[in-house]
């Protein structure tokens, strides 16, 4: 929402924000049952479109399901990106939210109410749950600069929670996928609190763009941190459907271009003595996904990493970054935003891909480099990252 400026009597002015569909539900524990509470929310352009998933379609169906939290009674679309991995958007995970739900009262349950296997969030057991969460660094800003660029999330489930495997992802150029809309390609298939009691809903081709009836891209592109990386569109959305892939139709199935996760809008209001007197009714200007080039080489770093349980090997690694001069935190053994800010601050000294994981790998480079004696390395003569079995005391795993 653009700031108010200044004290003038009676200016009339542009307020944009943008809205997340993230939906409230009352879900039973055990089993998952899903029913409405509030009155339903949908971004429709136009006539309502949104119809049953095409059987052509079955296969986004069956990678398609709802992350929902029993305890903050809220629930999103997910989609399986590999067997033992989903993506969704990162306020879904409680990013950005003043208090931080608890990992392990979140579930995936793939297509939903066909499918009665759930799945629960990878680390429960080690206590390392908050480093099989991938997020962008989301803060939540619904008003200007709004960072819905950084919304994205990439999640480790226990077991093989997607049995079909994953989604293909395609990191498209924008003018590309405006092409591609523009010749009937760009769909949407989602989860809507207000359609069909949970099954999911297929949004008809709709148009990606940069310029729209009620806002120009001169005027929208301030509104956003990292602009280029946002898809506008106006597939229907509904509430829930925060999470939900954005689809290109191509000759070998449907491939994910972005992940929806909120709605765009704008307001006249006015203003006295500084402060807003009145305000008229809100218009949509268009949906928003975050594009695949942000999250698509996230999805392998996520999927190759040997995640570091919590207590003692993290408390050595952060041991390790506060000697290198990277983190200036306690050693509790705890991943939080302190401990992912020194690790990318690290990769990115070393010139590594930059993925604030907390691995094995890392923990090795960095206590080799602050071992005494040693000095610093410059990029050039870093190690590589070696596997999780070259690790000295690296407890042995079966696979599951």
């Amino acid at each position: 929402m653009f700031a108010l400026v200044g004290p003038r009597r009676g200016e009339r002015q542009v307020a944009r924000l943008l809205v997340v569909t993230l939906a409230p539900v009352v879900a039973a524990a055990l089993v998952g049952i899903l029913t409405w509470v509030t009155p339903a929310i949908a971004a429709v352009f136009g006539q309502d479109d949104r119809t049953a998933v095409p059987q052509r379609l079955e296969s986004v169906s069956q990678r398609l399901g709802l992350l929902f939290n029993n305890q903050t009674r809220t629930v999103c679309s997910a989609f399986c990106v590999s067997e033992n991995m989903i993506a969704t958007a990162a306020h879904c995970v409680g990013r950005g939210q003043p208090k931080a739900p608890r990992y392990q009262d979140f579930t995936f349950a793939r297509n939903y109410g066909r499918n009665t296997e759930n799945a629960k969030i990878e680390g429960l057991a080690t206590g390392s749950a908050a480093q099989n969460v991938l997020t962008g660094d989301f803060k939540l800003r619904v008003r200007p600069p709004i960072d819905a660029a950084f919304d994205w999330a990439i999640i480790k489930l226990q077991g093989n929670g997607c049995p079909m495997g994953g989604l293909a992802v395609r990191a498209m150029a924008a003018p590309d996928l405006i092409a591609e809309a523009d010749a009937g390609r760009i769909f949407q298939v989602s989860y809507h609190r207000d359609w069909a009691r949970w099954r999911p809903a297929y949004s008809k081709p709709c148009t990606v763009g940069r310029d729209f009836e009620t806002a120009k891209w001169s005027a929208i592109a301030p509104d956003f941190l990292s602009s280029e990386q946002m898809i506008l569109h106006t597939c229907d959305t509904g509430g829930a459907s925060s999470g939900s892939p954005l689809l290109l139709e191509t000759a070998d199935g449907p491939v994910v271009v972005g992940i929806n996760v909120g709605t765009y809008v704008q307001s006249k209001i006015v203003t006295q003595n500084g402060k807003v007197s009145m305000r008229q009714k809100s218009e949509t200007v268009a949906n928003t996904a975050v594009s695949a080039t942000v999250f698509a080489a996230k999805i392998e770093m996520m999927k190759n990493a040997t995640i570091l349980p919590s207590g003692r090997p993290m408390r050595d690694l952060q041991q390790q970054l506060r000697v290198l001069g990277h983190y200036n935190g306690p050693a509790d053994g705890a991943y939080g935003p302190a401990v992912k800010a020194a690790i990318e601050a690290y990769e990115k000294a070393h010139r590594q891909p930059v993925t604030g994981l907390a691995t094995r790998p890392l923990l090795m480079m960095a206590t080799e480099e602050a071992a005494p004696g040693n000095g610093q390395l410059t990029p050039s003569s870093a190690p590589q990252l070696p596997s999780a079995s070259q690790l000295p005391g690296a407890p042995q795993t079966r696979s599951r």
